[in-house]
């Protein structure tokens, strides 16, 4: 127990601690226009984006901190235990125990969090003029998102559950096996089923820009199933482009809002960053660290779920398997912050090397460098982040030093 109570309290101080030089280091800069910025940022601006971002981060520190109290309750507080003894034995009804029991957490995870979403769609983002999602809207996706969960998350667990039960030394292995099938069939399975169901897709209108980014593919060496526009203006005026899918249903995506607010070349050159992404096979590293990673905490559950001490900690009596899943979760997740400034620099390489790419194959970064400048506008980025929050977190470069590199690498190709 004390061991536990470390971790996680030295886990939520890191993390308080970094939000709030982060927001401190906002307040103190934020009024500064960053070098590369000048005639792009103004003071109207910068105000702006120090708003949005304080708002933001203080509604998750908010959500944070309430998050760690009420799972601090659950686990120390007796309720998974008079939870389990209302349930049927999972000798005997390991599936429906299963079920029940990650259902009920879910469900109960689900409502707390209501609120939070709440605001922050229908106060932050609406305050800071991002969100034009109608509540009608909100709750259809609330409904359907729901429904997809428990049609997925059933069907996944209740194959872990069955391997748990009939195969008790060796269902990690099996799991994994499971996990990593389930990943790869989602990837395919998503843009075609999955995301239309919340978002319409349609062919881009815009021939000229559509025959510009198959040029680009075609210059890559890529094919794609399709270049589609989302609408995706009808929830939110935020700004994005991405590739999805895998084998028949890979294709890319720009929202409706990039194409009304960019120019063909700027986007066509953001395309070209996420080619990058595609050609250094970034997606298939990301892949393999998840299944490598997936099969070690797999194991090491494995070899804690079978130990009385885990329960005994948490109040058990006996040795629940299901059980033994949740409370390896609850000990191994505070552990994941000693990973996370590796996973962010790994990522923040990859997104260097695909900024790389962009001068290769379209012959500039000047479109990308007015791209990114645009999307920090329009988006509301915080231009000011933290160096060791960046450092962190941040999955991408700051967006000061993408630019700067850019365009040295311009300067560098005119000379």
């Amino acid at each position: 127990m004390a061991f536990f109570l470390t971790v996680w309290v030295a886990s939520a101080l890191v993390r308080g601690v970094l939000k709030r030089l982060h927001i401190r280091h906002l307040r103190r800069h934020g009024q500064e226009i960053p070098e590369g910025f000048q005639g792009e940022i103004d003071a109207e601006t910068l105000a702006k984006i120090s708003r949005y971002t304080i708002d933001s981060q203080r509604l998750e520190t908010v959500e944070s901190l309430f998050d760690d109290a009420l799972t601090l309750v659950v686990l120390l507080g007796g309720f998974l235990p008079w939870l389990i003894d209302r349930l049927p034995a999972w000798e005997g009804h390991f599936l429906l125990s299963g079920l029940l029991f990650f259902g009920l957490l879910g469900l109960a995870g689900g409502l707390i969090g209501l609120p939070f979403d709440l605001y922050r769609t229908f106060v932050i983002e609406k305050r800071h003029g991002f969100s034009t999602i109608t509540l009608r809207l909100w709750m259809a996706d609330l409904v359907k998102g729901i429904a997809v969960s428990t049609a997925v998350m059933g069907l996944l667990l209740s194959a872990f559950l069955t391997l748990l039960h009939f195969t008790p030394r060796t269902w990690w292995f099996w799991t994994w096996l499971v996990f990593a099938s389930f990943q790869l069939l989602m990837l395919w399975l998503y843009p075609a089923l999955i995301a239309p169901l919340f978002n319409r897709y349609e062919p881009i209108r815009d021939e000229g820009l559509k025959e510009a980014i198959i040029a680009l593919m075609a210059k890559a060496g890529l094919r794609t199933e399709g270049v589609y526009q989302m609408d995706a203006g009808k929830r939110s005026r935020h700004t994005n482009a991405y590739f999805t899918g895998f084998g028949k249903t890979k294709r890319i995506v720009l929202f409706d809002t990039l194409i009304a607010s960019h120019t063909k070349e700027e986007i066509t050159a953001v395309l070209a960053h996420e080619i990058g992404h595609w050609k250094r096979r970034h997606i298939l590293k990301q892949l393999l660290f998840m299944e490598a990673a997936s099969l070690i905490v797999l194991w090491i559950a494995s070899q804690l779920i079978t130990r009385p001490l885990l329960y005994e900690t948490f109040g058990f009596s006996r040795p629940i398997p299901f059980v033994g899943l949740l409370l390896c979760a609850a000990l191994l997740g505070p552990l994941t912050i000693l990973i996370t400034p590796i996973v962010s620099a790994t990522q923040r390489r990859f997104e260097q090397q695909a900024d790389g790419f962009v001068s290769g194959l379209t012959g500039r970064t000047a479109p990308l460098v007015s791209a990114l400048k645009r999307l920090a506008r329009d988006n509301l980025a915080n231009l000011h982040p933290h160096p060791l929050y960046a450092w962190f977190y941040y999955s991408h470069p700051p967006l000061t030093e993408r630019i700067r590199r850019l365009e040295e690498s311009e300067n560098r190709k005119a000379a």
